[in-house]
């Protein structure tokens, strides 16, 4: 008795649905974008199972932005498909704690290094786990491995591609003929001898830069074999990732800001050492745009996630709303995103509370396991390619709403919730947004149901007087309720 629309639709599906796995309708390959070679291209690990990643991590000199959280959560989303996939992760993401910008912070402050960057670290950590970005599987603070800085230093220095100049020692450009590779830009005219000494210059120029800068009057410095001094921002990168992955990586992935100089100056320095690929894959990350310009903290149009937070908006709707425009595309942050993204969460939570409290007719109608089944293959190949959680989502939100509509005409059956529930689940793994945030001082969601049984007794007993009660504190707490046949469900406002 499903809608005649449906189900003309699904017996086109049908016609096709048994055949769909066989080898002439192969399952698309995960595949990706890839900065170097401008292709999206089928991705597997060199070697074995096990994806060597590196991804550049906040430089710690202020609170990072919902800007610098886009990339994180694109990072994040894609840890988790690749996991999703079958893979094994070696996942190192840098801390920089050492860099221009910090030590001129610290200074003004009266701080040590270590004190200044602790209050952003613990910070950067926090809006992490309020985003539910998972930990890589290594974080390596830039100062915990200068040892390993001052050996690649060293190295290049004695293949003759550095040179040193007044206590400093620079990468010599013209000693790597195809610099410029990542960010596809001709740079065969630079000037031979002109070089930077700031770890962020113009992006039209090329120059020689610092790998390790000479010790200033009243700032930090480490002794070592290559002199007194401490790191260029460019080198940390390329040390600690060949320290703990190997000459090649997999993939490496950050903000597409980063490309040049940053990358650019990675590829460089590594490849001038090892003579072999640094990376594989370069994937990088779109800006977040606000009033048409980019957020950036240096020119002071940016959003912290704590003030988005304290305007009432849960974070997995910022989440959601991070995740919600594929990484390669610009994201325009509006006043009225965060309140689209937390209605869309809460259509999805009342599906997933429908399918879990209220009670169908026995049986199945077919049409509704083939969508089922539909949505979960689009889901899959939509995320396989190269991360489209545009199209990921659509095929969720299609199902959801001919299922809501099927639940409300009668034609939803007891056997179609597993695989509702499977699709939610498997969505769910990689957006994680359908549990409510612990809230500090709320009630868990165990108290929650604890109350709400409760509250059940004291209806059957006809104690409305405690009922009533019992609906008055949970509405105190933000918990609405709402009473069906099927029971009483409920949600946090």
């Amino acid at each position: 008795h499903s809608p005649p629309e449906a189900q003309k639709r699904c017996l086109s599906v049908l016609s096709r649905f048994s055949g769909y796995h066989k080898k002439d309708h192969p399952l698309m390959a995960l595949r990706f974008y890839n900065t170097l070679t401008q292709r999206v291209e089928e991705f597997a690990p060199l070697e074995g199972n096990t994806v060597r990643m590196y991804t550049c991590g906040p430089t710690v000199w202020n609170y990072a932005h919902v800007g610098n959280l886009r990339t994180f959560t694109f990072v994040d989303l894609l840890r988790r498909w690749l996991r999703y996939r079958g893979y094994r992760l070696d996942h190192v993401m840098n801390i920089t704690d050492v860099d221009d910008r910090i030590i001129q912070q610290a200074l003004a402050a009266g701080k040590t290094l270590t004190e200044y960057t602790e209050q952003y670290t613990q910070a950067f950590l926090e809006d992490c786990a309020a985003l539910r970005l998972e930990r890589p599987e290594r974080l390596t603070p830039a100062t915990e491995h200068i040892p390993a800085m001052v050996k690649l230093i060293a190295g290049l220095r004695a293949k003759g591609c550095t040179y040193d100049s007044e206590g400093s020692i620079y990468y010599r450009i013209a000693s790597f003929p195809e610099y410029g590779k990542l960010s596809h830009t001709d740079f065969s005219g630079i000037r031979a001898g002109a070089r930077v000494d700031t770890d962020r210059y113009d992006k039209a120029d090329a120059r020689d830069f610092a790998l390790w800068k000479a010790p200033k009057p009243g700032e930090p410095f480490w002794e070592s074999e290559i002199g007194p001094g401490r790191p260029g921002w460019h080198i940390e990168c390329s040390a600690m990732a060949m320290h703990y992955l190997g000459e090649t990586l997999d993939i490496h992935a950050g903000g597409i800001d980063l490309v040049f100089p940053h990358h650019e100056n990675e590829i460089a320095q590594s490849e001038g050492l090892t003579g072999k690929p640094f990376a594989r894959f370069w994937l990088h990350a779109e800006h977040l745009i606000l009033e048409s310009q980019t957020m950036s903290k240096s020119l002071g149009n940016f959003i912290t996630l704590r003030g988005v937070l304290s305007q009432g908006y849960p974070p997995e709707a910022i989440r959601y709303l991070l995740a919600s425009v594929p990484y390669r595309k610009r994201l325009n942050f509006t006043a009225d995103n965060p309140k689209a993204a937390a209605t869309a969460v809460e259509r999805l939570r009342n599906f997933e509370l429908r399918l879990k409290t209220e009670k169908f007719p026995e049986g199945a109608s077919e049409w509704l396991q083939v969508r089922a089944e539909q949505a979960r293959q689009r889901f899959e190949e939509s995320m396989d390619d190269d991360l489209n959680t545009a199209e990921a989502l659509a095929a969720v939100f299609e199902f959801v709403r001919e299922a809501n509509t099927a639940m409300d005409a009668g034609d939803f059956r007891s056997a179609n919730v597993p695989p509702a529930l499977d699709l939610l689940e498997r969505f769910d793994r990689i957006f994680d947004v359908l549990r409510p945030s612990e809230h500090a001082g709320g009630l868990s969601d165990a108290a929650v149901e604890a109350l709400i049984a409760e509250r059940a007794q004291a209806r059957a007993r006809r104690d409305f007087a405690r009922a009533d009660q019992i609906r008055k504190q949970l509405a105190e707490q933000g918990i609405i309720l709402e009473d069906t046949k099927g029971g009483t469900r409920w949600k946090r406002h």
